[in-house]
């Protein structure tokens, strides 16, 4: 039916349609599906040329068994006592996580981070990371590079062992801001640049004008705030 799940006759008409030249739009018409709904199927299925409907078939089938078997969400894992609630740590946790995700940090990076940032130590090991997250030692070497390389974290040697651990503090988020102040520093010079080559009597000109000023506002908060962040310690 449309909109459901393709059966063995719906995968027979595609091959069929795909032997007589029907593009995806068109099976697609005559399907009442997506045209993208056919192209992932003929695409994960062999191609155009090499699809095969029985075979299409039973792949499915085996991906949606795989499925099925996966294993479940991992458990949440208490770093400490305090009387706290495992499940509702575990659930500021993924919707911590789902904020990050939607203020840009990829969604590794910032499972990663949340997992550091949720414990009191504020300090893990690869192992730990890969334990807790259940992903693999490659996934959180990525995202550990990533969120260095944005001084979100550091590394540093587990005392008496040859492991690193990677390590939060409370100035994640000083950081982030400093890197922000100076990408800002940088488009406001360039837009004051684009200024004097354009003209600030030219529309385009007064653009980059305008531009330059409110980014240089937002340098001015930028500094005024962690200067009284600094204050404060």
């Amino acid at each position: 039916m449309p909109g459901g799940r393709l059966t063995g006759q719906d995968r027979q008409h595609i091959a069929a349609w795909l032997t007589e030249g029907l593009g995806y739009a068109e099976i697609g018409r005559r399907m009442g599906r997506p045209a993208s709904t056919i192209m992932r199927e003929v695409t994960r299925n062999g191609g155009p040329d090499d699809y095969r409907a029985d075979q299409a078939h039973e792949a499915t089938r085996h991906r949606a068994r795989r499925q099925k078997q996966a294993p479940p969400p991992a458990p949440p894992i208490s770093d400490s006592g305090h009387g706290r609630d495992p499940q509702a740590v575990q659930d500021f946790a993924e919707s911590f996580t789902a904020l990050l995700v939607q203020q840009g940090l990829p969604r590794m990076e910032a499972r990663v981070l949340v997992c550091l940032y949720i414990t009191d130590s504020g300090a893990l090991t690869a192992a730990d990371l890969v334990q807790r997250l259940r992903v693999s030692p490659a996934s959180i070497s990525h995202a550990v590079a990533f969120l260095e390389e944005q001084g979100m974290l550091r590394r540093e040697r587990v005392p008496g062992a040859r492991r690193e651990r990677y390590v939060i503090d409370d100035e994640i988020w000083l950081r982030s801001m400093l890197a922000a102040l100076q990408m800002n520093d940088a488009l406001t010079a360039a837009s004051q640049r684009g200024t004097e080559i354009l003209g600030a009597t030219t529309p385009a000109g007064a653009r980059f004008q305008s531009s330059a000023e409110l980014l240089l506002l937002v340098s001015e908060a930028f500094r005024q705030v962690m200067e009284q962040w600094r204050q404060r310690g």
